[in-house]
C-alpha cells in the first residue's frame, strides 16, 4: 500500500490517482510506506491551564509548519520563513483557497533548526491544547481555524461534511479541518476538553458547535432533538450533534461564539437578548 503525499489517503500501489483528492500517482504525489511510516517523535511540553502554551525544542534538521501569528517566542538560531504550500502555482493558488474556507491564514510560516533551539506556540483566546502524534495515513477532523502547528510531514487539507443538514444544521459548517500523519500536530479549542472513546455503534449527542475533533473512523451526523418545547426553552436548540463510534472523540466546553456572545452581554450591561431572540436563537448555529 502507498500514501497519496497530497492528502494521505491510503492508496493502492496500482492506483492511478488519489481517491480522496485526485492527486495523478505521476505527480509525485503518493510515497511508499517505506518512506513515510513514521517521524520522529517532538521534545514538547505544554504548560498552563486555560491559556496554554507548547514549548518545543527542535533538534538539528526537525522542521515545523505552523499556522501564521501563532508563535509566541524562538530562540535566535531556529530559521523561519512565511510561504504558500505547494510546488507549482497552481498548487499554491488552489492551496491558498482551501486554507482561506478553513478559515486559517493564506500563509504557512515554516520553522527550522541547524543547531538545537526552541519555540513556543499558543492559540488566540482561552482554551486548551491538543496533540496527536499520527502514524502514516492516520487522519483526524477537528474544527476549521483550530490548527497551530506541526511536524513537516504532517498534510493539512480540507473535509467536507458528507450530509447537507450537518453542514446546515450541525454547527460545525460544512467545511471540516483533515490532519494527516505521520508525525505530530497540535490544535487549540476553546475551554476545557473532555475525551471519549466509542466503540463500535456506541453514539453520543453532543451540543452543536462544541466538537473540537474525531478520528476519521467516526462518523458525524446532526439529530432533532425530539420535541419543540425541549428546543425552545431548554436552550441548546433544534438540533445535536450526533457522532457514532469506532474511534476517538474531543469535546469542547466553551466555544468562541459563545465567549463572543457573554463578552457582548457584559459590554452592554445585561443580557443583550430579548425574548423574541431566545427562540429566534434556536435556528441559528454556535460557530
Amino acid at each position: 500500500m502507498a500514501f497519496c503525499g497530497n492528502c494521505g489517503s491510503r492508496m493502492a500501489d496500482d492506483a492511478k490517482f488519489c481517491s480522496g483528492c485526485g492527486q495523478p500517482s505521476g505527480g509525485g504525489g503518493f510515497t511508499s510506506t517505506a518512506v513515510a511510516t513514521s517521524a520522529e517523535p517532538l521534545d514538547y511540553e505544554i504548560h498552563g491551564d486555560n491559556l496554554q502554551v507548547v514549548r518545543i525544542r527542535l533538534k538539528p534538521g526537525q522542521e515545523l509548519i505552523a499556522e501564521a501569528g501563532k508563535m509566541l517566542y524562538k530562540t535566535p538560531n531556529v530559521q523561519w520563513e512565511t510561504k504558500m504550500q505547494g510546488g507549482s502555482i497552481g498548487q499554491k493558488l488552489w492551496g491558498a483557497v482551501k486554507r482561506k474556507l478553513m478559515g486559517e491564514s493564506l500563509f504557512m510560516t515554516h520553522f527550522r533548526a541547524n543547531t538545537p533551539g526552541q519555540v513556543g506556540f499558543a492559540g488566540d483566546y482561552p482554551g486548551r491544547i491538543q496533540h496527536f502524534d499520527l502514524k502514516a495515513g492516520q487522519s483526524w477532523l477537528v474544527q476549521r481555524d483550530s490548527f497551530v502547528v506541526a511536524q513537516e510531514s504532517v498534510q493539512l487539507n480540507i473535509a467536507l461534511v458528507k450530509k447537507l443538514g450537518s453542514g446546515f444544521f450541525g454547527g460545525e459548517g460544512f467545511i471540516l479541518e483533515k490532519l494527516t500523519g505521520p508525525g505530530m500536530v497540535f490544535i487549540h479549542a476553546g475551554g476545557d476538553h473532555l475525551e471519549f472513546q466509542l466503540g463500535p455503534g456506541e453514539t453520543l449527542q453532543v451540543d452543536t458547535g462544541c466538537i473540537v475533533g474525531f478520528e476519521e473512523s467516526v462518523n458525524y451526523d446532526i439529530q432533532f432533538v425530539g420535541g419543540i418545547k425541549t428546543a425552545i426553552f431548554g436552550g441548546e436548540g433544534l438540533f445535536l450533534a450526533t457522532l457514532t463510534g469506532p474511534g476517538k472523540v474531543i469535546v469542547q466546553s466553551m466555544t468562541l461564539e459563545k465567549m463572543r456572545r457573554e463578552l457582548g452581554s457584559f459590554r452592554s450591561g445585561g443580557d443583550e437578548r430579548g425574548p423574541l431572540d431566545a427562540i429566534g436563537g434556536i435556528f441559528s448555529s454556535e460557530d
